[in-house]
């Protein structure tokens, strides 16, 4: 007999659980800023394809855009453009940004 069991039905899938969590917007005050560049990086252009919210987004120019609702405050775009400054990134102001549901 196998240790594991069947409960006969599926786990719930992460975009489930991430709507768990809610996001109090601090309007007019973003926590993360793209500083005005004449070419996005490579790095900056990954996040549209990396950022696990979902936050970044090309326009019809090729120029990326950021929209921080639902960010979860996990730091990838921060990592990830390090090198090439491109995002001037702060933790929100108390009480406002990601609330998670559990934890």
């Amino acid at each position: 007999m196998s240790g594991a069991m069947n409960t006969g039905s599926a786990a719930p899938k992460v975009e489930e659980k991430l709507f768990q969590n809610r996001y109090l917007v601090d309007a007019g005050r973003p926590h993360i800023k793209l500083n005005p560049g004449q070419e996005p990086s490579a790095a900056l252009r990954s996040l549209v394809t990396t950022c696990p919210a979902g936050c970044y987004s090309t326009n019809d120019k090729g120029q990326v855009e950021i929209v921080t609702d639902g960010c979860m405050e996990c730091g990838t775009c921060r990592v990830v453009t390090a090198k090439t400054g491109e995002i001037d990134w702060q933790y929100p102001r108390g009480g406002y940004g990601v609330l998670y549901k559990f934890g």
